[in-house]
């Protein structure tokens, strides 16, 4: 059968947590979001699915197909085989594809009922459809490839394989995967492939393929000493090394300063709390396979590890009884939390098990909601122009399911008023955006802020949600002006979503060439020898004064090659010190971005700097 799997994005803020649908966190390894392509392209990756599985069958009589669906940028299927795939194999299967292409088969869709579908199945011996049919409606449709190959579908496929281009696919990766994505049932192998309607778009797409292979920040991470992960520590939990810990301050330090501006307040909760916390917001019965085990010996006094930040700031705000003169009141947070993902699914730092998050609460009255749901959008949108990512984004307007409606908490007015309100917002700011039907968090809707970047990949960053239930789960109140007793709403909000998975993806955007104010080493100054060293570090200490990272490179080895290594680590500014620059109290300055500009006086150095970081611009 096949079924499109959920796409998602490593989150942005606890609603990622809560919305299943992406995932525990909302996190891509880099999974994408599916690009804007043609139903017809889907098409034609759908049947490219079931002509692999057919050639895979042809070749392989005792292979059993499981799903096969189309994906971003391609298309896969998972099939249980005795012998492991090889990459001859995938030479085989897809001559043998072309093969099946030429024929020109017919695609014909086929309408039975269970049962004939049933003793269709038992008849060839695959079990694996056996249970597909179990959890399919009415009615049952069969996709066959002319009267040689067929597969429970529910389509859409093209009408021939002779609208198949033989020279637009190619066949990627074999990959493990579990049935049913149960680690404790069967062990399948995955075959993935791209597809597309020309030549030239494979070419192109097999451009972009190399080009991340070259920005993969798992490989940039490691070559510029950012971060490590240990077998002995644990998969999907990344430990940050100097350079890695100067980068994601800097961060920090940014958001802080924008949010403190804003007036929030920092807050910092523990990394533990008791089941009962989670069981009141919600979050324990929708996603407690999702949670890390549980401390204690039950649950009414049991402890889990934090995955959200929100019923936190909750019992915080509720701490004391708050009046309408108090509200808005915007609690912020780096808080690290915990998912318990499956450690098939983690991937570098954009999957993990343990990530920070920018979290903040914004606790309202009812009458400024609109008011502080836009101030909200302006400080994700300033986010993303310091970043340079907001060049080409999108607001995804992420709403409840009407008509799935079990999988929500709340009543339909509070649903309706905070869906109004988030359309009210993107519409005042004339915002380009489309709405997500299905995407909101269980408890709340969203607007999600979808980036495009340099590898014309899409990422879900930045939130903000609306959410009148979780207050009345907790019983929030404030006294009004007339002194009754008034619910507020909650505001969520994360602009960079998780450190980790930000950082990600800014490694890949930049190609570890950060902008001067992102660098984690900003300057590194070159004496030619040890004679030079003294000005050197005189230089670099005026430099710390204005807040450079500035290291001073005294390996003794030679000019040639410190300027090499300068270059390997990304630095933004080189500076070469022999005995001109000493005697001239100067600096020969080179930058990644310029090239060699020449001799300048230190002063003029030094305030070309101070600029360069007050502007976040270039030196």
């Amino acid at each position: 059968m096949v079924a499109s799997p959920q796409n998602s994005a490593q989150a942005s803020t606890d609603a990622s947590a809560s919305n299943k649908e992406g995932s525990s966190h909302d996190a891509t390894p880099m999974r994408l979001l599916r690009t804007h392509e043609s139903e017809r392209l889907e098409r034609v990756r759908h049947t490219f699915s079931h002509v692999m599985a057919m050639a895979v069958q042809r070749l392989f009589p005792k292979a059993q197909v499981t799903i096969g669906p189309s994906i971003d940028y391609g298309f896969y299927y998972d099939f249980d085989n005795p012998d492991p795939f090889t990459e001859q194999d995938l030479k085989s299967i897809k001559k043998e594809m072309i093969k099946i292409i030429k024929t020109g088969l017919p695609v014909i869709r086929e309408e039975v009922s269970r049962e004939e579908a049933k003793a269709r199945i038992e008849k060839i011996g695959e079990p694996y459809k056996l249970e597909i049919l179990e959890g399919l409606q009415e009615p049952i449709t069969l996709y066959h490839l002319g009267d040689q190959w067929w597969d429970l579908c529910a389509g859409p496929h093209v009408e021939s394989t002779k609208d198949l281009n033989p020279k637009a696919f190619s066949l990627d990766s074999v990959a493990g995967a579990y049935w049913r994505g149960d680690e404790k049932r069967s062990q399948l192998q995955r075959i993935y492939g791209t597809a597309w309607e020309t030549p030239e778009e494979l070419k192109e797409y097999q451009r972009r393929i190399e080009e991340a292979k070259r920005r993969d920040h798992r490989k940039l991470g490691k070559e510029l000493g950012l971060f490590v992960f240990s077998d002995i520590v644990g998969p999907g939990l990344p430990m940050w090394t100097p350079k890695g810990t100067m980068l994601r301050s800097t961060l920090e330090n940014f958001l802080r300063d924008e949010q403190v501006a804003r007036g929030y307040l920092p807050v910092v909760t523990p990394h533990v709390g008791k089941v009962d916390l989670f069981k009141t917001s919600g979050h324990w019965q929708k996603y407690k396979d999702d949670l890390f085990p549980m401390m204690g010996e039950d649950e009414k006094d049991g402890f889990v590890l934090k995955a959200m930040n929100c019923p936190f700031h909750i019992e915080i705000y509720k701490s004391q009884l708050r009046s309408y003169k108090e509200l808005p009141l915007r609690l912020a947070e780096f808080g690290t939390v915990y998912r318990y993902e499956q450690s098939g699914e983690l991937g570098g730092l954009t999957r993990v098990r343990g990530f920070t998050q920018d979290d903040a609460h914004l606790f309202v009255t009812p009458d400024q909601l609109n008011d502080e749901f836009l101030k909200v959008v302006d400080l994700i949108q300033v986010t993303l122009r310091a970043l340079k990512l907001d060049q080409s984004f999108r607001a995804r307007l992420s709403f409840r399911d009407p008509e799935n409606k079990s999988k929500y908490i709340g009543s339909d007015d509070a649903w309706e008023k905070a869906q109004a309100a988030i359309r009210q917002a993107v519409e005042s700011r004339g915002m380009e955006h489309f709405e997500g039907i299905g995407e909101a968090a269980f408890y709340g809707p969203k607007l999600d802020f979808i980036v495009r970047d340099a590898l014309d990949r899409e990422w879900q960053l930045g939130t903000v949600q609306v959410d009148y239930n979780l207050p009345e789960r907790f019983g929030l109140e404030y006294v009004a002006e007339d002194g009754s007793r008034q619910r507020p709403v909650m505001i969520h909000r994360a602009p960079f979503g998780s450190l980790e998975r930000l950082i990600g993806i800014l490694i890949e955007q930049y190609a570890g060439d950060f902008p001067l104010w992102l660098a984690p080493e900003q300057v590194r100054l070159l004496p030619v020898t040890a004679d030079h060293w003294a000005y050197a570090d005189e230089a670099a200490a005026q430099m710390r004064q204005i807040g450079v990272r500035v290291e001073v490179d005294k390996s003794g080895e030679r000019l040639g090659k410190m300027i090499r290594n300068a270059e390997k680590g990304k630095i933004p500014v080189m500076s070469v010190i022999g005995d001109k620059e000493v005697e001239a109290q100067s600096l020969s300055i080179r930058t990644r971005k310029d090239g060699d500009l020449g001799s300048m006086a230190l002063p003029e150095v030094l305030e070309r700097l101070q600029k360069g970081l007050s502007d976040r611009a270039d030196f």
